[in-house]
């Protein structure tokens, strides 16, 4: 049976330390419900999930919990020497367990194991369950891969005593057989769970859509497809009140320019009037006062009637999301040479036996998608195409610029900003031009300079982006390990209609079909258990 959880907001606001207002007036209750969180990057979804659970306050308002909440965050932080059971959050059990094995009668660790006394065992099924066979609690973080890594904290939070899950992207960094397994696991999960996420297979298996924007917070009944058709309808509705509150305002300022222009007639000709007429002065300047004080009241009265016309075309206005982010691509030499990267008896380090050997030679304009299991040393692979990794034996050689866009987004460091980034990248561009390009992108004046490590995960990303394609001189080899992690659908979608009008060579590792449908896939590179196999489409 279900265990009563809810997190309910009242009038909650975010406040960054730099005194920026992320989000206010939020009001809302989470229960057991499947739940999607969804919203633009950078809007807070990450601070609001790290709300729900408690990890922060809020700037103002209240964030009442009942029931226990178990938060996870989308980067997995694994210090060096770090073991297994500390990534999955469970070592203090698993440590607790083994001083009661030795003969400890402390009491502290029967109360640190609880009820938990099968935990050890049940995490050896679980990581087996995962995919992760040979993995056990003492296994060296150092050695798994970034995707094995995400499995391992995946695992640990399905196993926490918790009524309530928040995962934040919690597919980023899973190989296909990885998502399909936690599709599996939420979908047996008899308790709530909340996905911070743009996974759409995911979100097609949640009960209810809430999405974060400027204006606040919408809740959707029903999985991603019933949301999407909503929000299409929505958007739809939203600018159809648009045009009509811009045609209003239109014909309403045509109809007060109208009676400006009489009311200027009317008073120009009182005043020849009163000039022509025989008065007294003293009576003559009485009746010029009453008459300038009803014309400034009359146009006051245009005034406001103008401002109501033009607000409420702001506020349609505001019922319309944000443009979606734009990606230019780069304009590459016509004379490009015919192979750019070559791969002649390589032995790939830090993979499995069968994956070591490797032929490989990428002609210009290729685009190949490079898939498999996490750990097969896909990132190997495409660190060793960009020079940036030496090979056990056997030449990499590489022909033509190249730019690399890693799951840490090493291209960026985390001190600089994005302005400083690019700049970093293509110092003759103009400030001007850079400041305009991350505008496009949905970076704002001031974020982009703020350290990138201030940044969300999506901003970021679109951040490093920029310094891959905005180099001097441009990547005439584009090489992108999982881009798609962190983007909201809206970015997504630029990225792909960006990769489909780059004209140099592209190797992309990626477990999202649609995605690599979308941006034109022409060979495939596969890691199998009998070694790489290389698949035109």
């Amino acid at each position: 049976m279900t265990t009563t959880v809810s997190v309910t907001l009242d009038s909650v606001a975010w406040h960054t330390p730099d005194g920026r207002c992320l989000f206010s007036d939020l009001n809302a209750r989470f229960d057991a419900r499947p739940t999607g969180l969804v919203g633009r990057n950078g809007v807070g979804k990450s601070v609001l999930a790290q709300l729900l659970a408690g990890l922060r306050e809020p700037s103002a308002g209240q964030c009442r919990r009942i029931g226990r909440v178990h938060y996870l965050a989308q980067q997995v932080a694994a210090p060096a020497g770090q073991r297994v059971a500390e990534l999955a959050a469970v070592d203090n059990v698993v440590d607790a367990l083994r001083r009661i094995e030795a003969g400890s009668t402390q009491q502290a660790d029967f109360d640190t194991v609880g009820e938990q006394w099968g935990l050890r065992d049940n995490l050896q099924q679980a990581l087996a369950d995962a995919g992760l066979q040979g993995v056990d609690v003492d296994t060296p973080v150092d050695n798994l891969s970034g995707g094995q890594r995400m499995r391992v904290a995946l695992v640990g939070a399905l196993l926490q005593p918790a009524e309530l899950l928040i995962l934040d992207e919690p597919s980023n960094h899973l190989d296909l057989a990885g998502r399909q397994w936690l599709q599996q696991q939420l979908a047996q999960r008899g308790q709530g769970y909340l996905l911070v996420s743009h996974d759409r297979l995911l979100l097609d298996q949640v009960q209810r859509i809430i999405e974060l924007s400027p204006q606040g917070l919408s809740s959707h009944g029903g999985n991603h497809e019933s949301y999407t058709q909503a929000r299409a309808a929505e958007k739809a509705a939203a600018e159809t009140l648009l045009q009509q509150r811009r045609q209003e305002r239109r014909k309403g300022e045509q109809a007060l320019q109208a009676q400006r222009q009489r009311l200027e007639q009317r008073s120009a000709r009182g005043n020849r009037d009163a000039a022509n007429a025989n008065q007294a002065p003293i009576l003559l300047g009485l009746q010029r006062q009453r008459a300038q004080a009803s014309l400034g009241k009359a146009k006051q009265q245009l005034q406001q009637r103008h401002e109501t016309l033009h607000d409420a075309v702001r506020q349609a206005q505001a019922l319309i999301d944000e443009p979606a982010p734009v990606l230019l691509p780069p304009v590459l030499e016509k004379t490009a040479p015919e192979w750019v990267a070559r791969l002649q008896q390589v032995q790939l380090p830090f993979v499995a036996e069968s994956l070591q050997c490797l032929e490989l030679a990428l002609r210009r304009g290729e685009r190949v998608a490079v898939s498999g299991i996490n750990g097969a040393g896909k990132s190997t692979l495409l660190k060793v195409l960009a020079g940036q990794l030496a090979p056990r034996s056997g030449e990499a050689q590489l022909l033509v610029p190249a730019a690399l866009l890693d799951q840490q987004l090493e291209l960026l460091p985390a001190h600089l900003s994005a302005l400083q980034g690019v700049r970093a990248c293509n110092p003759q561009m103009e400030e001007g031009e850079l400041r305009s390009r991350l505008s496009l992108l949905g970076l704002d004046a001031t974020q982009a300079q703020l350290p990138s490590a201030q940044l969300s995960g999506g901003q970021r990303l679109k951040a490093a982006l920029a310094c891959a394609l905005y180099a001097e001189p441009p990547a005439q080899l584009l090489l992108l390990d999982e881009p798609g992690n962190h983007l909201d659908l809206d970015a997504l979608a630029a990225l792909e209609s960006l990769l489909r009008q780059y004209r140099g060579t592209l190797v992309v590792v990626s477990h999202d079909e649609a995605f690599l449908q979308a941006i034109g896939i022409s060979a495939r590179l596969r890691a199998t258990e009998e070694g790489w196999r290389w698949q035109p489409s």
